[in-house]
């Protein structure tokens, strides 16, 4: 079987804001989320931070038989709950059985190991929390989802570093393709902002101490950032019957490994990807498209990127636009993919390139069509990148319903 698969649903919450509204609007008016982060042990470098600690979901007797949540799966639960609200699902018999739970994750609950190992090295203490392994398990979001609403078809984690959400909606689309499901909730999260996650990549030594430059000569780095993006795949015939409102289509999915270093990036194998990709769609690669790139603001990572693309698109590059939203929201990990998907479907439905902030100048290295203020541009696709370390890559294609 090969049915289309439609998006009826989306949902968000990063530093951006809570919600795909109020991040979209945030986003298209160049409302970063970037600053210094100020935390203890955590200073010299900036974060995509809000009050993310104030983040709670309301008290339930579903809610309370979940456990203890780490905010991994807090942020995943928020996202879903708002894509879930906007599709009419709620105690339909296809939730029960024919729907899939599919979150894409970098990582485990990072703060509830944080906490589990200052009580055991940090106190000396014999013992921790008792749901520290439930909590802080990297299945635990797409267990949590599939248990507040009922869900009892596949549900399970996808783990491919900065690809993660990206590689689960497309093997998400592929499953509903094959007739396995009618149904899934699928995309990513990640929660990095804590003490002991966020060491780890400062001494990989790829953090900027100052703000992320997606293709920007002068760029320094990457800037984290967490938060989760949700959404709601159906079938087409799926959607038909119930007469439901899609808000686009998941087209096309490439995937490739480059098969070379854990951290050097590949224009080959991202190339792949991307083609791959437009096979999948049957989309031709001259028209007129809004590629979000995975735009890291490093230095390596951009120029391999613009390469991919030059090859890709040759002399149709200058016919497509750029964006690249981590220059607002940071580098959400395994929630990236996802995220980017999520914003670039809304720039696609409003015919809008989102501007491409904190940016000094060209760098010849990185010669692309990018959106640096921002304003309209109407395409016909959205093609979106997500190329992470292991050099395991994804791209998704998205289309109006």
């Amino acid at each position: 079987m090969n049915r289309a698969v439609l998006i009826t649903g989306m949902g968000c919450v990063s530093g951006l804001g809570t919600g795909t509204e109020e991040s979209w609007q945030r986003l298209k008016a160049g409302q970063g989320a970037i600053r210094p982060i100020a935390r203890d042990g955590m200073e010299g470098c900036a974060a995509a931070v809000d009050d993310m600690a104030a983040l709670t979901l309301p008290p339930s007797d579903d809610l309370r038989r979940l456990g203890r949540l780490d905010p991994l799966s807090l942020f995943t639960l928020i996202a879903a709950g708002e894509a879930l609200a906007q599709v009419g699902l709620t105690g339909s018999s296809s939730l029960d059985r024919r729907t899939a739970v599919i979150v894409g994750c970098g990582s485990g609950g990072n703060a509830t190991i944080d906490t589990a190992y200052q009580r055991l090295f940090g106190q000396g203490q014999a013992k921790v929390h008792p749901q520290t392994i439930p909590s802080s398990m990297i299945a635990a979001p797409s267990a949590h989802v599939a248990m507040l609403h009922g869900i009892h078809g596949p549900a399970f984690t996808v783990s491919s570093a900065c690809a993660s959400s990206a590689h689960a909606l497309g093997e998400a689309m592929h499953i509903i393709r094959a007739g396995r499901v009618d149904v899934a909730i699928v995309g990513g999260a990640e929660a990095c902002l804590n003490r002991g996650s966020w060491t780890g990549w400062h001494s990989l030594g790829v953090l900027a101490p100052d703000s992320c430059r997606p293709f920007s000569k002068d760029r320094k780095g990457m800037v984290l950032g967490e938060g989760a993006a949700m959404l709601v795949l159906e079938s087409e015939d799926h959607v038909k019957a119930r007469g439901a409102r899609p808000l686009g289509r998941l087209a096309g999915y490439g995937a490739s490994s480059d098969a070379g270093q854990m951290t050097a990036p590949d224009a080959d194998g991202m190339a792949a990807a991307l083609r791959s990709a437009h096979d999948d769609a049957g989309l031709a690669l001259g028209a007129p498209l809004l590629v979000s790139a995975h735009g890291t603001g490093t230095v390596l990572n951009d120029k391999t990127e613009t390469a991919a693309l030059h090859a890709v698109y040759g002399d149709w590059l200058d016919r497509h636009r750029v964006i690249a939203t981590k220059s607002a929201h940071g580098h959400i990990i395994g929630a990236g993919g996802a995220m980017e998907f999520v914003l670039g479907m809304q720039a696609l439905t409003e015919g809008v390139a989102p501007p491409t902030l904190n940016y000094l100048g060209p760098d010849p290295e990185c010669d692309l069509p990018l959106a640096i203020g921002g304003g309209t541009f109407v395409a016909d696709a959205l093609v979106s990148n997500s190329f992470a370390f292991g050099g395991l890559n994804a791209v998704l294609i998205g289309t109006r319903a």
